[in-house]
């Protein structure tokens, strides 16, 4: 007990020196804490009321960013779902293989998609193709990264089982483990979905396209209520895809 103790303590240290050096780098302030009052009352007088006419122009810019959103994850995922046998200890070809691809995913997942956007501008030009691109890149990393790992954590049993009936060891692996992990995949995608369209939105203010580049337009313009008349369809963009995540969540499963 005095053993647990003393250590408990050790990790409360560790862990105060992390918040303050945190705080410090972060310029936290109680005082400006405080003041945030001054932002709603910010909000209220130039964030209201919003501008409903702009509606049907910003609605179409969503399904611009919607697209670029779905299109760029659901093409990560087919190639990240392959790649995760690859990239997975217990299927992978060989050590040299499995270290490799663990590595070229870490190597992807590590530049951010507004790095890749920023470098898909310049050499692809302004429009929605360049945040595609910036986006399917990085999720081909964080989705071959995830789902490699529910690769190595399913049930060797049924792998067993469809060895004892003849069958080779690499149609074993994918009819024995993707019927295990299928709900778990589909829940990365429908979350890394959600993450591509808060996306989709910081690289259309660099040129991506989409309801981004909108929002920039109006915030360099000091169009306050057109601003928050597209903040609006985001929100309702994000609550629409996790309600439909959820739904075929409740089917799969």
């Amino acid at each position: 007990m005095i053993w647990f103790r003393k250590r408990l303590l050790v990790y409360l240290i560790i862990l105060s020196v992390a918040i303050f050096l945190s705080a410090k780098q972060a310029e936290f302030s109680l005082i400006s804490l405080f003041q945030l009052n001054n932002t709603w009352d910010f909000i209220q007088r130039n964030f209201w009321p919003i501008r409903w006419e702009l509606l049907p122009y910003l609605l179409e810019q969503s399904l611009v960013t919607l697209g670029v959103a779905f299109l760029g994850t659901f093409a990560a995922l087919v190639i990240a779902l392959p790649v995760s046998f690859l990239a997975a200890a217990n299927t992978s070809v060989s050590k040299f293989g499995y270290f490799t691809i663990r590595s070229s995913l870490s190597l992807v997942r590590s530049i951010p998609e507004i790095v890749f956007g920023l470098v898909f501008v310049v050499s692809l030009g302004l429009g929605p193709f360049a945040a595609l691109m910036a986006i399917f890149l990085h999720n081909v990393g964080v989705l071959g990264k995830l789902i490699s790992e529910l690769v190595e954590a399913a049930d060797s049993g049924p792998q067993e089982a469809m060895k004892s009936v003849g069958s080779s060891r690499r149609i074993g692996q994918i009819f024995a483990i993707i019927p295990q992990i299928w709900p778990n995949v589909l829940s990365h995608y429908f979350y890394r979905f959600e993450v591509a369209i808060r996306t989709s939105l910081v690289l259309g203010m660099i040129g991506g396209g989409g309801l981004g580049q909108s929002l920039m337009n109006y915030y360099n313009s000091l169009a306050y209520e057109s601003m928050a008349t597209a903040i609006v369809i985001i929100m309702g963009l994000v609550i629409l895809v996790d309600v439909m995540g959820g739904i075929v969540r409740k089917r799969v499963i």
